[in-house]
């Protein structure tokens, strides 16, 4: 593995793959980080990395497309339109020097702006036991990445239902309208173990699918 924000332009040459680690910048409860998903998409992407030689890590690109969390102070959101074309336009000019480049994304609400074009090619930090935000599985691989940055003493459950059971309320007013706190799921019972399980699971499905 090589982090291109370390390397000069002539190492740089010649990339067989370059790893664009997407995430956003949102609340993601009382208890965790608003970079969370960028701390995990930069994590499984250097976990990929690292059994992939010569593939190269690029600097994260955190701000996404938060629309949804945009009831809660702190969520930075630049919206699916600009996404789309930020994202084009940085294919576009990695691919100059490298044969493939691939993003690799940790958050649901970039989706659109990634499947707007042919020209991006993206993986999901996915497993069947990730719930859906800030719950069990977040918060243990927060414990497991960046610790310090976990506040567990104010960790609270929040709506627990199944997706399909709150997106229609969600999709017309955003997080707030589901989750006064902005969970979706329970973080208790998490842990450093389960985050570190968690995380070689996602490394070992993005390089299948790679």
């Amino acid at each position: 593995m090589t982090d291109l924000a370390r390397a000069t332009s002539a190492e740089a040459a010649g990339a067989r793959l370059v790893l664009v680690p997407v995430g956003s910048v949102e609340q993601h409860g009382p208890h965790l980080p608003l970079d969370t998903d960028t701390v995990i998409a930069e994590a499984v992407a250097r976990g990929v990395a690292e059994q992939l030689p010569g593939t190269w890590v690029a600097p994260a690109l955190s701000y996404g497309s938060s629309g949804e969390h945009q009831s809660f102070p702190g969520t930075a959101s630049i919206g699916t339109e600009a996404l789309a074309h930020v994202v084009v336009e940085l294919v576009r000019s990695l691919r100059t020097w490298a044969d493939r480049v691939v993003l690799v994304n940790a958050h649901g609400g970039n989706l659109a702006a990634l499947d707007a074009s042919d020209e991006v090619v993206w993986v999901p930090c996915r497993t069947e036991s990730v719930d859906l935000h800030a719950g069990l599985t977040e918060t243990s691989l927060m414990l497991h990445l960046r610790p310090e940055s976990v506040r567990l003493e104010l960790a609270e459950a929040g709506n627990t239902q199944p997706l399909s059971e709150i997106l229609p309320a969600m999709m017309a007013g955003g997080i707030a309208a589901v989750s006064p706190n902005g969970v979706l799921g329970d973080p208790a019972g998490a842990s450093a173990a389960e985050g570190e399980r968690v995380l070689k699971a996602m490394v070992a499905d993005v390089l299948e699918r790679l």
